[in-house]
């Protein structure tokens, strides 16, 4: 490290704080076979078919024992190989236990020195896909940056239990497998098979995380579960519950027939139907008709009259008890307060009323209510006291009070009420409607407003808390676009169903009383049944029966507790990790889940902890595939980020799809989709290729549009790295040792002074990158750094000081330099790197040569910081300058169709003096730059060079190379296009410039920069005329 650059330090604003030009976005590269000067194409070519010829010997790969430091005697391997690099580092780093720090020491660090985040956990269901993996990228460097900045650094690990995700999936396998469904095997021997499906995809999880680099701490990995977690749950219900914020109660829930449980209105999904439309469901054989609007008559009890009311849900006409007109309606005024003859149940006490819910401009205005099976007919029946008839059972099928009807499945009855109303005469029609239709997110299948007891949850005050936490600025959101949805969330939160009718999940840890007999359900609640018993026996006496609730609680319910349950809350006296690690510092994750579990996560910690969880929330982009489309295992789309690290080939691909639960059909449309998208399958890229890869798409807004191929170009990026980097260390030597520092007196060469400039402007973008959670920044910043800046120019500038022949005092002294600055510069693009490459950056920093400064392992060295003593923007300036006259240099050699390998004599001519001064200092580096051989500056005045042709870098430089039996017929053709095309843009500013009005009508300051295009153009032009000119000439 440099020495202004000390521990901790800050990174310091970039002097102009302007954009770099020579700096672009991180696009993928092509590997390029030799180091040759940058864009000799055909030179490169021709070397890389050399290299094809002389079969290159391999370094043998030695496994490495778990766990063990990998063995790096060997010499570094002639190519890179991201299976070998990434092998070993993960197993050795956890049990180094660089990611484990110790909570007894770690008390008292200041917040700001503090980086302190745990995973989202991922459901156990099965693997984890491409979106976990930018979930895990983005968290890992993150992690892995506050870690070289000298921060207390904890990422804790961990899973979740998903309840619905995790029964849905064991119960399908079951059934697909054995046909037997959960109730077959009882509650026991099911719970046994979720725990057995959770062991297998735990280890695979664990697997994966590894594979991409999580840097986590295993030591403290947590199961929403596990014993420790399960009793902060019970603790968090029954404080909850004796805070009068929980509570039971038998109202209408969402609810899946086929997974037979009760659901949260964001577990439904909501499903535009334009009209009629045919859907499969499960459970059901045949196509269920949605979209339509069927209309029926209720006659007036003892008289001729009708009332006509429609429905998308014919069905739920077993269970009205009113039909509701709106008060001031006077078609039907008459009517109100008259009693109905329902058509199947004749005793039934049915009655027309007067509601202002009714809309007496939609249909007929006459509203049938069902107060069991609709959420407005509810609260009508709430007000009307209407009797609350439930016509469903658990599984969908009308129940036995259903009359003739009970048995069916509700689809079915749906076709036979309509034949019976037929019948009857009292069916009108039935014509297309659009519609939203609520489908469970897990099954599909259509959700049924049901009459359940359940446990609710209010969460009004915790919800205004946390809107004022926002507000206020104690709680930061990122990106701030979010804000509005935290709050349109928040301010009309509703009641909080927190029960499930599943086996799999949190019991909750409420007891019946069962004996003695009550009027009224009562409830006990408690850790166990011996704290709920004498809970019950102190208020009703000895002889007690409890039975506890067979429900489970709501996989959000865990979830939203796991940032201080994992640190063992509730038992915080003289727990060292809870002191020390909460409230954690951040939470990353998917803004899809903004209110699922972030909003509950807070609101559970203000109200159990009086803390927030974390100070910031960081929400990334979700992950769709590159035709901006959802991933779908339907559409073959979900991809495993093992099957891009390793490779796979298309086959493999197909086989995958059928270890889930895709019905065949499905299967073939995603081997289709999958043949589409990879018809060679996913070839290897490596762990560090994939990460690159997805933090620089992160700049894209929302939705991150993933194509696997451009992950393919991050791992030709790797191999630029490695092969730079095993360039760079022949020049070192075997008893070179870095000196620990640079001295800013040693006479360092013009390259020397440029390299160490864009190093420390690098350093400078990319700790504000990440400081910002800019991560595409990053990745840009390093890349550019990297490929354009240390490859392409200061590597090509070394090679005349490696390779002189010359052995003076001065020669010897300029080569010592020259690897100091070489070592500075791999030591830094490691460091810089580590965060978004860390097995490939790990990898060659162990291959550096020694130094006082560096650490046992990359992942715990200091990353690195400005040096406001390296800064030097006249040598940049001056770099812009040659970078441009040798880029045009090349192009005016290619274009002539020189041999890569000559090196044709070289002009420039510049108006500007300081420039020239400086260019007649650097014609040396010029000319390798440019590959050209000797390059003359012009002096004002002087003639132009005869048999030279010139090219225009701007208005103010030219070039001229010796054309010497050079066929000049394509450059003639080149240069009249341009003619052409300078005599249009020429042309047009006369034009604007003749316009009526141009004086009056356009401001002063367009004016005048139209005038001074104008005049550049025009100079342009006069060069290019003067060049075909000269080209006319040299052709005679």
């Amino acid at each position: 490290t440099g020495p202004s650059a000390p521990s901790g330090a800050a990174p310091a604003d970039a002097a102009d704080g302007k954009k770099d030009k020579k700096e672009k976005e991180a696009k993928p590269v092509k590997d390029k076979p030799t180091w040759g000067a940058p864009g000799e194409g055909k030179a490169k070519k021709d070397a890389a078919a050399k290299a094809k010829a002389k079969p290159v010997e391999e370094v043998p790969f030695v496994e490495t024992p778990e766990g063990q430091k990998k063995d790096l005697s060997l010499p570094i391997a002639a190519t890179y190989n991201p299976r070998h690099v990434e092998s070993a580092w993960s197993a050795w780093w956890e049990k180094q236990k660089y990611f484990t720090p110790d909570s007894k020491t770690s008390k008292g660090t200041c917040e700001s020195k503090k980086f302190i985040m745990v995973i989202p956990p991922p459901n156990v269901t099965g693997s984890l896909h491409i979106g976990h993996t930018l979930t895990c990228a983005i968290e890992d460097s993150l992690t892995r940056w506050h870690r070289m900045c000298g921060d207390l650094t904890l990422w804790l690990p961990g899973l979740d239990h998903a309840g619905i995700a995790t029964q849905s999936v064991v119960e399908k396998l079951l059934y697909k497998n054995e046909k037997l469904t959960r109730h077959d095997l009882g509650r026991e021997k099911f719970l046994e098979r979720v725990w057995a499906w959770k062991d297998k995809n735990t280890s695979h999880i664990k697997h994966q995380l590894n594979k991409i680099a999580a840097s986590t701490d295993w030591s403290r990995e947590r199961f929403t579960m596990d014993p420790l977690l399960n009793k902060a749950v019970v603790e968090a219900f029954i404080r909850f519950h004796d805070q009068g914020l929980i509570y039971r109660d038998n109202r209408l829930v969402n609810w899946c027939p086929h997974l037979r449980t009760a659901l949260s209105d964001l577990e439904v999904d909501h499903e535009e139907i334009p009209g009629i439309t045919y859907l499969e469901i499960p459970g059901y054989d045949q196509n269920v008709e949605v979209g339509v609007l069927c209309e029926f008559k209720y006659q007036i009890k003892g008289s001729n009259d009708f009332l006509t009311v429609a429905t998308t849900r014919i069905e739920t006409m077993l269970g009205d008890t009113a039909v509701a007109v709106h008060p001031e309606d006077d078609r039907y005024l008459k009517f109100v307060g008259k009693s109905l003859v329902h058509p199947f149940f004749p005793d039934r006490k049915m009655v027309v009323i007067a509601d202002t819910m009714v809309d007496r401009e939609f249909g007929t205005g006459c509203v049938k209510i069902t107060p069991a099976h609709d959420k407005n007919d509810f609260m009508a029946g709430q007000r009307h006291k209407l009797e609350m008839i439930s016509i469903f059972d658990d599984n969908g099928h009308i129940a036995g009070n259903g009359g003739k009807f009970a048995g069916q499945h509700r689809f079915e009855a749906r076709k036979t009420i309509e034949e019976e109303l037929k019948k009857l005469s009292l069916w009108v029609q039935k014509k297309p409607h659009a519609m939203s239709l609520g489908l469970c997110s897990r099954s599909k299948d259509i959700i049924e407003p049901f009459m359940k007891p359940q446990w609710w949850m209010n969460c009004k005050d915790l919800a205004d808390k946390s809107v004022k936490a926002l507000r206020e600025g104690e709680l930061k959101i990122i990106p701030e676009f979010h804000h509005n949805t935290w709050y349109r969330w928040l301010e009309n939160i509703q009641e909080w169903c927190i029960s499930r009718q599943l086996w799999w999940g949190h019991r909750i840890p409420a007891y019946k009383v069962v004996e003695p007999p009550q009027d009224k359900e009562m409830w006990f609640v408690g850790k166990d049944m011996a704290e709920a018993l004498a809970k019950a026996e102190a208020k009703l006496g000895k002889g007690v029966v409890l039975e506890q609730d067979e429900d489970v609680l709501d996989t959000w319910f865990s979830s939203g507790l796991f940032p201080f349950s994992v640190f063992g809350w509730p038992d915080t006296e003289g727990n060292d990790d809870f002191e020390s690690f909460f409230p954690t510092s951040l939470l990353e994750t998917g803004h899809d889940i903004l209110f699922f579990w972030v909003a509950r996560m807070v609101m559970m910690s203000i109200g159990l902890t009086g803390k927030l969880p974390f100070k910031t929330v960081y929400l990334h982009a979700m992950v769709r595939d590159a035709h901006g489309r959802k991933m779908s295992k339907s559409l073959g789309n979900v991809i495993d980020p093992i099957e891009v690290i390793e490779g796979i080939e298309l086959e493999q691909l197909h086989l995958k799809l059928y270890e889930g639960n895709l019905p065949e059909k499905e299967i073939e449309k995603a081997k289709k989709g999958q043949a589409a998208d990879y018809p060679d399958g996913i070839p290897e890229c490596g762990a560090d290729a994939l990460r690159f890869g997805l933090l620089a798409y992160t700049s894209q807004g929302k939705n991150v549009n993933l194509d696997i191929n451009r992950v393919v170009g991050y791992r030709h990026f790797c191999n630029k790295v490695w092969n730079a980097t095993r360039f760079g260390l022949t020049y070192f030597g075997e008893d070179f040792k870095f000196s620990g520092a640079l001295r800013l007196s040693a006479p360092f060469a013009w390259e020397d002074r440029w390299i160490l400039s864009r190093l420390s402007v690098c350093a400078d973008k990319t700790n504000k990158a990440m400081q910002n959670y800019e991560f595409a920044a990053a990745t840009t910043a390093t890349y550019s750094f990297f490929l354009y800046e240390l490859c392409d120019v200061y590597l090509e500038l070394l090679k005349p000081r490696f390779y002189a022949e010359a052995e003076s005092d001065e020669t010897v002294e300029d080569r010592k330099v020259a690897r100091e600055v070489l070592y500075i510069c791999l030591d830094w693009s490691m460091r810089l790197l580590h965060p978004l490459l860390p097995y490939l950056t790990e990898e060659l920093y162990q291959r550096l040569p020694p130094s006082p400064t560096k650490a046992e392992s990359i992942t715990i060295a200091q990353y690195p910081t400005t040096v406001i003593g390296w800064n030097n923007h006249i040598v940049e300036q001056e770099m812009e300058l040659l970078s441009e006259i040798a880029g045009k240099f090349r192009s005016q050699k290619t274009s002539l169709g020189l041999n890569p390998g000559s090196r044709p004599l070289g002009y420039v001519r510049h108006s500007d003096a300081d420039n020239v001064a400086s260019l007649q200092n650097l014609t040396t580096r010029l000319s390798r730059m440019g590959a050209m051989g000797e390059i003359k500056v012009l002096a004002e005045g002087e003639a132009e060079p005869k048999g030279t042709l010139r090219d225009v870098v701007s208005d103010r430089c030219m070039i001229f190379t010796a054309a010497e039996g050079v066929d000049l017929s394509q450059e003639m053709a080149k240069l009249q296009k341009k003619v052409v095309s300078a005599e249009k843009m020429v042309a047009s500013y006369v034009d604007k410039i003749a316009a009526p009005g141009y004086e009056d009508k356009v401001p002063a300051t367009v004016r005048e920069t139209n005038a001074q295009k104008m005049e550049s153009s025009q100079k342009e032009l006069q060069e290019l005329r003067t060049a075909v000119k000269n080209i006319q000439e040299a052709m005679k």
